[in-house]
């Protein structure tokens, strides 16, 4: 499995960010701009708390294990392995729902003095703050389960050392 790389996800954020600010000019151009839920940065929240959460316990369950503990509960690598793909599709999907909620936060910002503009604008922001909390947790978890270097895989047996 591949490691998040921040570039993509720095990627994705600006594509969407761009997308949806030139999406908010044209509809705002056209008609009424849809609003943005209130409930947005509440559920992007939720999920980085659900990523961090798995994280610790996770790192508790590792930690003990790693110590031998005798009431440790040991960790089922797929269950690591699923914990590991739900941070990274969470954090693939955060980031282009905060670019999303970035542009169109950047585009809001033209009219703060409109009060309802004002508060899309706050409801954005804090969208994409929350969006990047969802990252920063699966980032987390990522390197919670990731497993140690071993440097003499190369050379185990069965395989001659490298001349």
């Amino acid at each position: 499995m591949r490691e998040l790389r921040i570039r993509v996800l720095a990627g994705v954020f600006a594509v969407a960010g761009i997308l949806s600010w030139a999406g908010a000019r044209l509809w705002n151009s056209l008609g009424t701009l849809p609003s943005v839920p209130v409930a947005a940065p509440i559920v992007l929240a939720l999920i980085a708390v659900v990523l961090a959460a798995t994280a610790l316990s996770l790192r508790a369950r590792l930690k003990a294990q790693r110590e031998r503990q005798p009431d440790a509960k040991g960790v089922d690598p797929l269950m690591a392995a699923r914990a590991v793909v739900f941070g990274q599709a969470s954090a693939l999907v955060a980031a282009l729902v905060a670019g999303m909620y970035g542009g169109v936060g950047v585009f809001l910002l033209e009219s703060l003095d409109i009060p309802a503009r004002r508060d899309q604008a706050i409801y954005a922001g804090f969208s994409v703050l929350a969006g990047v909390g969802v990252i920063a947790a699966a980032i987390f978890l990522e390197r919670v389960c990731k497993l140690p270097e071993d440097e003499d895989d190369h050379n185990g047996p069965g395989t001659a050392p490298a001349a």
